[in-house]
């Protein structure tokens, strides 16, 4: 079975310059914000509040660059400019949405698996 995000180990390790306490709380750290960026999405698609939607991206951003979470990345983009052009009732939007939360749960389930 391939690995989803091979490198992100490496990378968190790399940050962390060996030190395994901080290791622990950087990985720790991702985790928690692929949850809240899952929780955040699902109350801004619910409640169409394109404001809420940036800013959970804008957050999030930062760290799911550094830690080459390109999938998420890619799919972020995709819904703002679905959202730009088509709206929140699209079925474009719709399919989005759900393939979002797909890469989330793969994202979040690889980081947990590193904390473990």
């Amino acid at each position: 079975m391939e690995t989803i995000y091979p490198e992100l180990d490496n990378l968190i390790s790399e940050m962390s310059d060996g030190d395994e306490a901080f290791q622990k709380k950087l990985t720790l750290a991702i985790y928690h914000g692929l949850v809240e960026l899952k929780e955040k999405y699902a109350e801004g698609s619910s409640e169409k509040d394109k404001v809420k939607l940036h800013l959970i991206r804008h957050k999030l951003k930062p760290t799911l660059n550094i830690f080459e979470l390109s999938h998420i990345m890619e799919e972020l983009q995709l819904g703002k400019e679905i959202i730009e052009t088509e709206g929140f009732e699209s079925s474009s939007f719709a399919s989005h949405y759900h393939r979002l939360q797909e890469k989330l749960d793969i994202g979040i389930k690889r980081v947990y698996e590193l904390t473990e």
